[in-house]
């Protein structure tokens, strides 16, 4: 009796574990309920750009300052006949300003009697050599006649003595009138350049634009006061030519290193919005700017303007184009970011990637292994392939891994990745899923349930059948 129930009580106890251990693992197997978000491999144009911020700026600015002190008195005339201001277009040696030139005319007619008196001065001592000379033609011919009639005995010693100090005195006084002739002559252009350096003061007094430009900005107005000290003041600030433009923008140094001169650019600025300009790299100017531990450098982007529509100090939004490829795919970028979770792909798949994994160790570790035992037979013809190589530089692809949703799992596919945007990026290779649902993330039914997808979605009610309770899953949604 006590046989018959122990032997029935162990059968349960196996039938028990039986059912414990399929229960098991059936829930190990089972397939999550899970609805994927998925896109599609689409075709067509993909630019990729570096974007930045500059302000739009005249290709040429002239600084017009003035060289003297005064008072501005007046204005001149632009072009069209109307007193210079902001925006007036000027000539080369329009008159943009007087400054009352009453003190420098009083000097410059003083720096001109200077050089009349210098002048005068310079007549006198030419006159006065002429004397000299003129004394010369009579003691010098006295001289030599006392000097052939002394030894003879005819003329006294005194006489003698008197004729060589007349004409040794003479000689003296042309020396004396020569070098006055030469301090009258130092005078004289000292005059001349006092006088010269007052009249360019007195022309200082009238500014005159140095260029052909546009006046951006007058900065002085009738009546006003300039003191020209150690730099010269600014009158007025004058654009060469608005028709060609730059566009300074600042560039990210993690950036400048994509940027290059004739690269093509396109940029918008606020004040015309929905409007896009274009424009290429001038410069990269190499002074760099360091603010808040960023350093950045400032790139010339040059435009044409020859519609006038752009004005001086816009804000422009730049963009620097990369590449600009045309009838490619792309994905999106969530798609090449998402990874499954276990239990999510194809057992099968699962299985084959463990053993081609476990096969490439194998022959892996048999290659390592010849390769030891050839090291020594082929170390000096590969260390010359390998000096060869080092001259080549071949840039290998990257590859991505899109994951395509069927029957309720997901299988890998290997892509080569290319240019991004940012939100896409291109994709390319052989079995490329163009047609199939591509994976960019995963919901379960029970979280849409129960509205822990997002606090500020409502729980969607529940719904039962039959007493038992049954829930909503969401659908496939396409991006």
């Amino acid at each position: 009796m006590r046989k018959w129930w122990w032997r029935i009580t162990v059968s349960l106890m196996v039938i028990a574990l039986i059912a414990g251990g399929f229960y098991w693992y059936r829930q190990k197997n089972i397939r999550p309920d899970v609805s994927y978000l998925t896109t599609k491999i689409e075709r067509g144009d993909l630019r990729v750009t570096i974007n930045a911020t500059g302000t739009v700026e005249p290709e040429e600015v002239v600084d017009v300052g003035a060289q003297v002190a005064g008072k501005i008195t007046e204005f001149g005339h632009d072009a069209a006949g109307k007193l210079i201001d902001y925006g007036s277009v000027v000539k080369k040696g329009c008159v943009l300003a007087h400054i009352d030139d009453a003190l420098y005319q009083a000097e410059w007619a003083k720096a001109k009697a200077e050089v009349a008196a210098a002048r005068a001065g310079l007549l006198s001592a030419r006159a006065d050599l002429q004397q000299v000379e003129a004394k010369l033609l009579q003691s010098k011919p006295e001289w030599e006649r006392a000097g052939k009639l002394a030894p003879q005995s005819i003329i006294s010693r005194s006489t003698y003595d008197a004729a060589k100090a007349a004409y040794e005195q003479d000689l003296a006084s042309r020396s004396v009138c020569e070098a006055a002739i030469k301090k009258a002559e130092a005078a004289l252009l000292q005059a001349q350049a006092a006088a010269d350096y007052d009249h360019k003061n007195l022309e200082y007094c009238t500014i005159i634009s140095p260029v052909d430009g546009v006046i951006i900005d007058r900065r002085v107005n009738v009546g006003q006061t300039v003191v020209s000290s150690m730099s010269a003041p600014s009158l007025f600030l004058l654009a060469k030519d608005l028709r060609q433009m730059e566009v300074w923008v600042s560039v990210n140094e993690a950036d400048i290193g994509k940027i290059y001169v004739s690269q093509p650019v396109t940029f918008t600025v606020d004040a015309f919005p929905g409007e896009t300009f274009v424009g290429e790299v001038g410069k990269i100017r190499l002074n760099a700017s360091l603010s808040s531990n960023v350093v950045t450098y400032i790139v010339e982007v040059k435009t044409d303007n020859a519609s006038g529509r752009l004005l001086p100090y816009l804000s422009a939004n730049v963009q620097f184009e990369l590449s600009n490829q045309h009838d490619i795919t792309y994905v999106a970028n969530a798609a090449l970011r998402w990874t499954p979770e276990e239990g999510m792909v194809d057992p099968e798949i699962v299985r084959q990637t463990k053993a081609e994994a476990k096969k490439a160790d194998t022959g892996k570790t048999a290659a390592d292994t010849k390769k030891a035992g050839d090291k020594t037979v082929a170390s000096a013809p590969a260390a010359a392939a390998s000096a060869g190589d080092n001259h080549r530089h071949v840039a290998e692809p990257t590859y991505g891994t899109l994951w395509v949703a069927a029957d309720g799992y997901v299988h890998p596919v290997t892509v080569i990745t290319g240019p991004t945007n940012g939100s896409v990026t291109q994709v390319s290779g052989d079995k490329l899923p163009l047609n199939l649902p591509i994976v960019t993330g995963v919901k379960t039914a029970e979280t849409i349930a129960s509205g822990a997808a997002s606090p500020f979605l409502p729980k969607l009610p529940s719904r039962r059948r039959n007493g038992k309770k049954s829930s909503s899953s969401g659908g496939a949604s396409h991006h």
